[in-house]
């Protein structure tokens, strides 16, 4: 399998998992109807990966392959129609932001590094590709984003910490490659888990509740 195919299937299972994520916490957070439901997830699902592409100077992959489009419309209307059954599923809306945040963080920084860019602007883009979607949706339902929320779990630490894995593995092995996408998208996956688990923070500034 190739590099830009391997990449696609991960961008398309980000894609996915992010738009019924975002389509979710919309219908849980806010008074919306499905024009509302399908903003929210297809922003979610396609937000981190436009910011991504316009930082990196080329045209969104989004208005060049009608799949994530598709993708992003597909998740959104599941989470619409099916949103009372998903809810029942204990952490179902995590598992998804997870998973979300584990491929974006992953093939960000494996496309930065196609584009030439070094290691630490690559990590960064993985980052971004993270957790730009996320951060759009909840600036849209009126919420101070979970990336910069110091009543948030860890979120832009995993995907940092992914992406910087993705590009060790490619700098060391001197290629792309599935080892590194399934390490950085692991680790990713179990930062964000765990510390959703035992409700691990950032530090905050010394003087505030949760500060040192």
């Amino acid at each position: 399998m190739s590099t830009t195919t391997i990449l696609l299937v991960l961008d398309l299972a980000g894609v996915l998992a992010f738009a019924v994520d975002g389509a979710l916490v919309g219908i849980r957070s806010s008074r919306i109807d499905i024009v509302g439901v399908i903003t929210l997830g297809v922003i979610t699902a396609l937000g981190g990966g436009i910011i991504r592409d316009l930082l990196l100077g080329a045209t969104p992959a989004t208005f060049q392959d009608w799949r994530y489009v598709m993708t992003a419309l597909v998740g959104a209307l599941l989470a619409f129609f099916l949103s009372r059954h998903l809810e029942r599923l204990s952490g179902a809306i995590t598992f998804l932001d997870a998973a979300g945040l584990s491929l974006f963080c992953v093939t960000g920084a494996a496309k930065a590094l196609e584009f030439g860019f070094g290691p630490l602007q690559a990590a960064l883009l993985g980052a971004i590709t993270g957790v730009g979607g996320g951060t759009l949706r909840d600036v849209l339902i009126n919420r101070v984003p979970a990336v910069m929320s110091r009543d948030s779990t860890l979120y832009a630490i995993p995907a940092l910490t992914g992406a910087c894995i993705l590009v060790g593995t490619v700098t060391t092995l001197g290629g792309y490659g599935p080892v590194g996408a399934v390490a950085g998208a692991l680790v990713c996956f179990t930062l964000r888990t765990v510390g959703l688990r035992y409700r691990w923070r950032a530090p905050a500034p010394r003087g505030t509740d949760n500060g040192g």
